[in-house]
This record gives structure tokens, sequence and C-alpha cells, in this order.
């Protein structure tokens, strides 16, 4: 799933080049570079499907240049990632019904891949003899209230790592993260789904039947020429849902696979912070600075700039070229209010 604008990223991420096209991270590879290199020793290239926007096809193609045209399935409205996964399970189940489906953002990290591989290898092989839905549930460390939980059912264990899932939460407030936490019967959802096309697509039709509808009306288009257009028809009369609300916090047949690999969604500036190289006093360098009494800081500028910089301390310093923003380290939920006020007063010239 490569659509979304990585919002959250600005001034850095923009619609035009979005979060998972970049190399946040500074490791030479944009995410969803990293994201295919990661599933490759368990993908062949050639099962590989990209749902994104049409608007980022070529961005696609540049950064994976291992894929066909027809391997990146164009969406023209994003519509969150319950119609995104339909397409793609539509799709799938028109060339083989018995696969095994594996969804995941294009703009994750994970510390251990080698045990990650293992974690979703071993979910999907439950996959392919259960009728159910899989997620990948993360150890939490901390009330995340960025995250959705997953609560699993104790007397379902299947085996020393899956569970059954008793609920799904959706982003908390924080004293109710922290309970989540504290009973140890919670894990971070990852937003990583393991299925095969016919069982996700029967509990679309049970949960959303006019999205299922929808899809369904164009079966003998799939894997043809005809696809793309039809999909232009009928895709922005999709509900905007995402598969955790749509979905996943309806059905009772879904089961966890616990990882401990060290995943992260970098979804903001403080997760960045957090998974990146500091220096003695705490902060997080990504270009030529003169620092003074200044500690616990992201700065991310241009590397052909200089930064000075005196008595500043958890904040956020981002330098894209066209815009700058300084804002403290516990305000970073404000950026969307930033982009709204920006947007409002000059248009889309800086978004």
């Amino acid at each position: 799933m490569a659509g979304g604008v990585g919002s959250r990223f600005w001034p850095i991420s923009r619609n035009s080049r979005p979060k998972q096209f970049l190399d946040i991270l500074g490791t030479g590879k944009t995410f969803i570079r990293s994201t295919f290199e990661r599933f490759l020793p368990l993908v062949p290239v050639e099962n590989f499907l990209v749902v994104t926007n049409t608007a980022y096809c070529d961005l696609v193609l540049r950064e994976i240049p291992e894929l066909e045209r027809h391997q990146v399935l164009c969406e023209p409205i994003g519509r969150n990632t319950a119609p995104c996964i339909a397409y793609a399970a539509f799709r799938l189940r028109a060339a083989d019904p018995e696969a095994v489906m594996i969804v995941t953002p294009s703009d994750h990290f994970v510390v251990d891949e080698a045990e990650f591989r293992e974690v979703v290898s071993e979910a999907a092989g439950f996959i392919d003899t259960h009728h159910s839905l899989m997620t990948i549930g993360v150890e939490p460390t901390y009330p995340n209230t960025g995250y959705g939980y997953i609560q699993v059912d104790n007397s379902g264990q299947m085996s020393e790592q899956i569970y059954k899932v008793k609920t799904f939460t959706e982003k908390p407030p924080l004293e109710m993260a922290a309970a989540f936490i504290e009973s140890g019967e919670f894990y971070w959802n990852s937003g990583i789904f393991i299925w095969k096309p016919d069982v996700i697509i029967r509990e679309i039709k049970r949960s959303l039947p006019e999205m299922y509808d929808l899809f369904e009306s164009i079966a003998p288009y799939y894997n043809t020429p005809e696809e793309a257009e039809f999909i232009r028809t009928i895709h922005p009369e999709c509900k905007a849902v995402s598969v955790d609300v749509g979905i996943m916090e309806k059905t009772d047949n879904t089961y966890v696979r616990v990882c401990r690999s060290g995943w992260s969604d970098i979804g903001t500036w403080g997760s960045l912070y957090e998974h990146s190289e500091k220096d003695q006093n705490g902060n997080v360098l990504s270009a030529d600075t003169a620092l003074f009494d200044t500690r616990n800081c992201i700065i991310k500028v241009p590397e052909d700039k200089m930064v000075v910089i005196e008595s500043l301390e958890n904040y956020i310093v981002v330098d894209s070229g066209d815009v700058l923003m300084i804002c403290p380290k516990d305000h970073e939920q404000n950026i969307k209010k930033y982009i709204e006020e920006v947007k409002f007063n000059k248009g889309d010239k800086f978004i």
C-alpha cells in the first residue's frame, strides 16, 4: 500500500513526493524500496503488487524498476485502506484464488528483518491451512496513542505466538493505552495483514456490502486492458474507510502473530527521533551544524546548509528548501493545523 501523502512528515513529505518515496532515515534507500527488499526473500518479483495513487505510478516504477507496469494498481482518488485492499484482493482472486495475500504499508521500519520474515512466514503458513484473517501484532514498549491496539484471547492461543483476537481498538487516549499495556493482553496493530483473497472478499461482502458490489461488478475485467478504465469509474464511489474500522473491528475470524523484531511505522518526527542516532546532547542531525546549549532536538535541513542554533531544547527544526518549520516536539500533533493554515493562506504551493 503506497498511496498515502505522509502529511505528518511535512514539510519534507509533500503531495508531489510523499513519505514512502523519501529517504527520511538517511539509509540511502526510500521507504518503499526498503519494503520491497524486505519482502523479496519471501515473494517472487512477479508476485508483488503496489496499490498507489495514479499520480505516483511513475515514482513507484522509478523506485522499484524490477516491477512491470501491470503490477502497479492505480487508484484515481484516495479512499483509505479498505478500498485499496479490496482492489488488490479482487485482482488476486481473478489470478489465483488460493494465493496467500500479504498486505503491508510501504513506509515501515524493521530492525531485525530476518526475524520479521520468520514471523510473516509463520503467519502465511497458518493462513494457508485456516480460512481466517491474520494480523501482525507488535509487543508494545510504551503507551503510544498513534497506534491501534489488538487485544488477544489467551484462551484461544493456537501456538506459542499465535492468538485469537478478542478486540481491535483504534488509537486510544493515553490513559486507555496505558491500561492496555498494564493488562498484558494488548499489542500494537502493525497494519500488516495476511489472508487468502477469497477470505477477505467474503468479509468485505459481509461488512462493506456496497464496496463489495462495486468491485464485484467489474469481475470480468480484472487482469485485462479494460481494468484501469473500470476502476476509474467505480473507485470514487467507494466509501472512505480503513480496513481496521470497516472490517477488522467487525469480524470474529481474526488471529494475531506476535512480533518482537523492533518494528515501527516511523509515522511522525517524534518516532523518527526515537529511531535515529543522536549526538552527545541527544540531538538528531542531518547537516553541518554549530550548536550551543541545544539538546534533544531533531534538525533536518538540506546538506549544503549550515545551521547555527543556540539555547533550543526538545524542538523539531525542518528545512525543506522552500519551507522552514520550527516547533516543539511535543506539539507535532499540530502539523496538520500548520498545513491547513498554509494551504488556506498560500494555496497548494507549499503543500
